[in-house]
């Protein structure tokens, strides 16, 4: 598990959870960073915890995404890139992203998005993807990856098998995506079997594509979609995810006690759990259950477990050392930076697109 939980200090609620579940992982939302320096020490006293090292993960794809906007500065979208028509600077934004990151006590970031801009899901995704293009999409995404990896970050490639064809929010609703095979193949998936050895993690999704499976199943709680697409016909041998379990698109098909096994059986090999602290323990507590009462489903957990150590002894990101504590000389600086590729974003954007996007935007929000 990778778990949210609530305050910006190292409560003895929040040592309970760490010390019980043992998580593989932490994520950090707006409500846990009250400034810089904070959220280093947070990250830092949380690390202490445990005897293994953490994935210290955070949302960070600039825009609307941004969870970093009050404490240093609002950094430009994937799609304010896009507009300006250089591929280069997705390079400069996940460096500059990159490095807010670690300064901050961070080491993964769930980015870039890798879903199509299709007219169906613009008004839901906004300014988070970068064209209906694929192969436009792979360029952008894996220039943000080796920026990530200059600042010693790791990456995450989302919303597998593609939230491009979705008009719902599954913050929300249960998005269901009525694409073929074909269809999806040939563009949704094309970014995850280009990147493949790119992407450390893959976040699998919850939307459904009946014409494929038969059925409305989340992706998420999929054997076909983790084991059969993901992990065979495309060949992905990083970390797979699940999306968020405390979002409605999946617990309006199951509770989150189901949503937590059923993951880890279609294939996960960690899953989300960000909101609700409550939440947090039911998936856990049914985990445990269903390991202690089913020997092969505790054998693939151990499996699970495995794999997930292997791949942090062996990630220059998880084993890289704490930066110094981010003084307000160190915020300044990343501020002037961000203000500066801010300006360098809206200078080569072509003055036409500006007030374009930002009525896509406005859009964007409405729906929101």
């Amino acid at each position: 598990m990778i778990m949210g939980f609530d305050g910006a200090d190292l409560s003895v609620r929040l040592r309970t959870m760490l010390a019980t579940f043992q998580p593989g992982g932490v994520i950090l939302f707006k409500r846990n960073i009250a400034d810089a320096a904070q959220t280093y020490h947070l990250l830092r006293q949380i690390e202490k915890t445990s005897s293994t090292p953490l994935f210290r993960c955070v949302d960070m794809e600039g825009g609307i995404v941004d969870r970093f906007r009050d404490v240093i500065a609002p950094i430009p979208s994937a799609y304010d890139l896009a507009r300006t028509g250089s591929v280069k600077l997705f390079r400069k934004h996940g460096e500059l992203i990159g490095r807010q990151l670690r300064a901050l006590g961070f080491n993964t970031d769930f980015a870039p998005c890798v879903d199509l801009r299709l007219p169906e899901s613009v008004a839901v995704m906004g300014q988070r993807t970068v064209s209906s293009d694929p192969r436009e999409t792979v360029r952008c995404a894996r220039e943000f990856l080796a920026g990530l990896i200059r600042a010693q970050i790791l990456g995450c490639g989302k919303h597998f098998p593609g939230l491009g064809g979705a008009n719902l929010d599954s913050h929300r609703a249960l998005p269901s995506v009525r694409r073929t095979w074909k269809q999806v193949w040939d563009q949704d998936l094309f970014p995850y079997c280009q990147l493949r050895r790119d992407f450390p993690f893959v976040m699998v999704a919850h939307v459904s594509y009946p014409r494929i499976t038969r059925d409305q199943a989340p992706a998420s709680l999929s054997k076909k979609w983790i084991t059969a697409v993901l992990r065979e016909k495309i060949g992905y041998k990083g970390l797979v995810i699940s999306d968020d379990l405390d979002m409605d698109g999946v617990l309006n098909s199951v509770p989150i006690e189901e949503a937590a096994v059923q993951t880890l059986k279609a294939g996960s090999d960690m899953f989300l759990v960000c909101q609700k602290e409550e939440n947090g323990w039911r998936a856990f507590e049914a985990v445990l259950q269903h390991a202690e009462r089913f020997k092969p489903f505790a054998a693939s957990i151990a499996a699970k477990a495995k794999r997930v150590s292997a791949f942090k002894a062996g990630s220059g990101p998880v084993r890289a050392k704490f930066s110094a504590v981010p003084n307000q000389s160190k915020v300044e600086a990343l501020r002037v930076r961000v203000w500066e590729f801010s300006e360098a974003v809206r200078l080569s954007t072509p003055a036409n697109d500006t007030a374009t996007a930002a009525i896509a935007e406005s859009i964007g929000e409405l729906a929101r």
